[in-house]
């Protein structure tokens, strides 16, 4: 039997089937032909290929599998994905990073049967990849922005301070740490629209994904949509697929990434302690105290977070009169491109808190993350 008659009967008996029997008749199949490997390697980057055609980035394609199979299976996909981008010559920015992301090496199965059935299992997941909205160019397309060597110092300086308030041990640090991040960031986006109206930078909405993993995915999507609307962004969460996606300037997506991420971190951490202060006092820990702070945090966040971004635009506009009409263009185009990318959008009613110990506790967190001073004094970044 040809290799490529082996791996079509094996794909046919186990990515149509209804049942797993088909994948146990798959796996006998590849498993009793090594010489089948590697045509069914190439059939794995076409469905790559075809999740790329369909809207999907390799962080999206590796965190579905992460959520929906096994951590093989995740070693299989960073194999595969880093197989069909290493066709192209140039890859786009955000996938160049993805990739660099990717997992490691494949650990080998013990048994040749064991690694075709996680194989078949992957591609089955990959198969039934639905269509999602495309966030930028794909591998092989024209790139009409020039490269961007390096990133502006006030991202590295914005980086700096986050992975500082999330590394100390001092809360009142963390607080001035990350309130001052805010604040850079929106002095950041004023630069760039500057730069953007003055002609210097042609510059227009894109859009970027960012994962919204359980548990408590709801107070994370919120807590996400908060940072995006304080940074002149929109983000609309996919529930069923896990992820959010922000719509807005480059500068701004890119300040977006890195603040929540470090929001969510400090947040995390705040929600450990807490737990741990209510169980000292003789309570035991409990999912509607985690799921009320989480919620309560992102809330609070999301009101401090927009205020801050309001003075430092107010600040500049009363310096720059004709920023003002700058920036109210920019959110009309934002608002545009997010309407053009989900004309069909819909509110979720969001389940309120029902502990009230959580709600304070994940209040006051908010407060202490977005601390405008600090008595202690600001390192070096």
């Amino acid at each position: 039997m040809s290799d490529e008659k082996t791996v079509d009967l094996a794909l046919a008996a186990a990515l149509y089937a209804e049942t797993d029997a088909g994948l146990d008749n798959g796996a006998s199949l590849l498993a009793a032909d090594p010489a089948a490997d590697a045509e069914l390697a190439l059939r794995g980057q076409d469905l790559i290929a075809r999740a790329w055609e369909r809207g999907w980035q390799p962080a999206d394609v590796v965190r579905m599998v992460r959520r929906e199979l096994a951590e093989p299976q995740v070693a299989l996909v960073a194999e595969l994905v880093r197989g069909q981008l290493g066709r192209y010559g140039e890859l786009p920015p955000r996938w160049a990073e993805q990739v660099a992301a990717l997992p490691g090496e494949v650990r080998r199965a013990e048994d040749r049967f064991s690694r075709a059935t996680a194989v078949l299992e992957l591609y089955r997941l990959l198969l039934r990849l639905p269509s999602i909205e495309p966030v930028g160019p794909v591998p092989g397309a024209a790139v009409h922005r020039a490269p961007v060597h390096g990133e502006p110092k006030a991202l590295t300086r914005i980086r700096g301070l986050l992975a500082k308030a999330e590394a100390t041990e001092f809360p009142d640090e963390a607080e001035a740490l990350s309130a001052k991040a805010q604040e850079l960031m929106a002095l950041h986006s004023i630069d760039e629209a500057v730069l953007a109206a003055g002609g210097r930078r042609a510059d227009v909405p894109g859009a970027c994904r960012i994962g919204v993993d359980t548990p408590y995915e709801t107070s994370k999507a919120i807590l996400l949509d908060a940072v995006a609307s304080a940074n002149h962004c929109r983000a609309v969460w996919n529930g069923e697929l896990g992820f959010s996606t922000v719509v807005g300037f480059e500068a701004d997506l890119e300040a977006v990434e890195l603040l929540y991420g470090s929001l969510l971190v400090q947040g995390l951490a705040a929600m450990v302690r807490a737990e741990a202060a209510q169980r000292a006092g003789g309570r035991k820990r409990t999912k509607t105290f985690r799921q009320s702070f989480l919620l309560a945090y992102a809330h609070r966040l999301g009101d401090l977070l927009a205020a801050t971004a309001r003075q430092v635009e107010e600040a500049a506009e009363r310096r720059d009169d004709a920023l003002l009409p700058v920036l109210a263009t920019r959110a009309v185009a934002v608002a545009d491109r997010a309407d053009e990318m989900f004309p069909r959008t819909v509110r979720t009613r969001v389940r309120g808190a029902t502990d009230e110990a959580g709600w304070q506790d994940g209040t006051a967190a908010a407060n202490r993350a977005h601390q405008p001073g600090s008595r202690r004094p600001l390192p070096p970044v």
